[in-house]
């Protein structure tokens, strides 16, 4: 009975395995190219179960993510200045045409990469030896990665690549070149520190002067309304004083008197020498003139 049934065990055995050859998967995160006897068939772009011809006909995978390639060592490059420049850079990619990167690339990852660094650098070469240190530290380096950019996306595409982004991690100087431009730097920081401080200096002198000529006038205005306010005080006592004397003069003469030895007399130690039938002295000797 065992052999009765052998053949079909054997033919159900070729049958699962032929179909577990015929049966491929393709997750999400890929793409598939199917190959018969080593040429071209088909592109598979849609996730998920296939299927193929087994023994004639074999299945590739390429990663459909955003892949990134990041130099690892560092780039020297020559600046217009004729100095060394230390460079770190990576480059974000995707395969965008999978027909195209096959065709130039025989689907080897090493080979884009390679290609991809190649134009990198060149265009890094390119771009600094046009620019200064400063230029390409600081003053223009966005530029240069938007120049990068493009001229490296522009032959990536011939490639079948599509480039997400450059940039450039690192840009420092040698250190036998570090020092002598952190001292020209550090030079060139002093003297525009003297002349921002030489620029306050005169700035403040500016303004003091000008505050003291504000209070100048201040001043002078605020003395000239007290002579006004005081001109206008005497003018009114003197109009009483004349009020008071045309009412009353002999009271007026008294009481001026009054004034006069108040002030004569004011310290123990002041001496007059008078004639003693001076007017000085006429209402000590008739006090009573000045009652009336």
């Amino acid at each position: 009975m065992s052999n009765r049934y052998l053949p079909a065990i054997v033919f159900a055995i070729v049958v699962l395995v032929l179909a577990s050859m015929s049966a491929f998967t393709v997750d999400e995160r890929q793409r598939a190219i199917v190959f018969q006897l080593g040429e071209f068939k088909d592109l598979i772009d849609d996730p998920g179960l296939h299927f193929k011809w087994p023994l004639i006909q074999n299945v590739k995978y390429f990663d459909k993510r955003i892949l990134t390639l990041d130099t690892p060592e560092t780039d020297r490059f020559i600046t217009s200045e004729k100095k060394n420049v230390l460079v770190d850079s990576f480059v974000k990619w995707r395969i965008k045409d999978l027909r195209t990167y096959y065709q130039r690339t025989a689907g080897d990852e090493a080979t884009a990469t390679a290609q991809l660094q190649q134009t990198v650098k060149s265009t890094l070469q390119d771009e600094f030896s046009k620019r200064t240190v400063h230029d390409v530290i600081s003053g223009e380096r966005d530029k240069i990665i938007e120049i990068v950019r493009e001229r490296t996306g522009r032959d990536a595409s011939n490639y079948g690549i599509e480039i997400i982004d450059v940039r450039l991690k690192r840009v420092e100087l040698p250190q036998e070149v570090s020092e002598s431009v952190y001292r020209r730097m550090d030079a060139e920081r002093k003297s525009v520190a003297s002349e921002l401080r030489s620029q306050g200096f005169s700035e403040g002198e500016k303004i003091r002067a000008e505050a003291d000529r504000e209070r100048e006038v201040i001043v002078a205005q605020a003395y000239r309304e007290a002579q006004r306010i005081k001109g206008e005080g005497d003018a009114k006592a003197a109009a009483i004083y004349a009020r008071a004397f045309n009412e009353n003069p002999e009271f007026y003469d008294f009481y001026r008197s009054l004034d006069a030895y108040r002030a004569s007399f004011k310290n123990k130690s002041d001496v007059l020498v008078l004639d003693p039938n001076s007017e000085f002295f006429k209402y000590f000797k008739n006090p009573a003139r000045g009652g009336k």
